[in-house]
């Protein structure tokens, strides 16, 4: 792929107004969440980070949270596409779609897995399964977001959905206070050998120990990841603002930016907006 007219994107944001109610996984160790973050906070790390624009990725678990969203990439050009939320078990999804059918920048949806109380029941309900086969069978993107130890189960689920792109976020959030890379690589790799499934390098910083400031390796997560997808499935997201918890944008920046240092050129294009423009249909890439 020819990096010359590639959008360098970061691939995973998210915006809000806070409320408590509204945000229940904000914690009350998580002081530095508990505010707004909007389009002209971060446009000038953007633009200090070199990118192009962003990909704005829901927080809440409801259909406001996709107008809302959409309504952001209306104003700001710069947020090249959003990943809504719909209920996928509802049987009023087609029209829930319908309503947004005219929303050129939605390309994708996502549920928060990981907050499930056994995220492998909701991965092999009916329902479910025929709402995410409803929204490949329309092209739409679909982020699963898990913790390592569901890994298996989603391997299983994404075997069964292959009609269109999926996307891992945050590397499956790897346990990586533990220090066992080997293990969460076995985990990993069934679905790295998916090849409709993507990865977001993304989501690391805060899966260290970031609250007592013991520090772990990252490095060797980031680079088992490149070894199993390839640059043409793995795209930079900064998870801002939840990367504040454990670093500033210009140091989560700065850890991808390490771990690439061995790739060619076009490898890293598509890591900073390639695979991204790619797989969520953005234009603005060389095919």
């Amino acid at each position: 792929m020819s990096s010359r007219h590639s959008l360098r994107l970061d691939a995973h944001q998210h915006f809000w107004r806070y409320d408590a109610a509204s945000y229940p996984w904000i914690t009350h160790d998580m002081p530095r969440l508990r505010g707004d973050f909007q389009p002209a906070d971060l446009r000038p790390l953007l633009d200090r980070a070199g990118f192009d624009g962003c990909i704005a990725v829901q927080a809440r678990g409801c259909p406001s949270e996709t107008d809302h969203l959409l309504h952001l990439a209306g104003q700001y050009p710069w947020v090249r596409a959003v990943v809504g939320w719909a209920d996928l078990r509802s049987i009023t999804l087609e029209a829930s779609l319908e309503r947004w059918v005219q929303a050129s920048t939605l390309r994708g949806f996502r549920h928060q897995l990981q907050d499930e109380p056994v995220p492998a029941t909701l991965m092999q309900d009916a329902a479910f399964n025929r709402g995410l086969s409803t929204l490949q069978g329309k092209g739409y993107v679909y982020e699963v977001l898990i913790k390592a130890r569901d890994l298996p189960a989603a391997t299983q689920w994404c075997q069964h959905h292959d009609r269109h792109h999926l996307v891992l976020d945050h590397l499956g959030k790897p346990d990586v206070r533990a220090r066992d890379v080997q293990a969460w690589r076995q985990q990993l790799a069934p679905l790295a050998a998916l090849p409709h499934v993507s990865c977001k390098l993304s989501g690391l910083m805060t899966e260290a120990d970031w609250q007592t400031g013991h520090s772990a390796p990252l490095l060797p997560y980031l680079h088992t990841a490149l070894e199993l997808f390839g640059a043409d499935r793995l795209m930079f997201g900064s998870d801002w603002p939840v990367c504040l918890l454990a670093s500033e944008y210009a140091g989560t920046c700065a850890l991808v930016e390490q771990a690439l240092q061995p790739l060619s050129a076009s490898e890293q294009a598509a890591i900073w907006g390639g695979t991204a423009c790619r797989v969520y249909g953005i234009e603005g890439v060389n095919p």
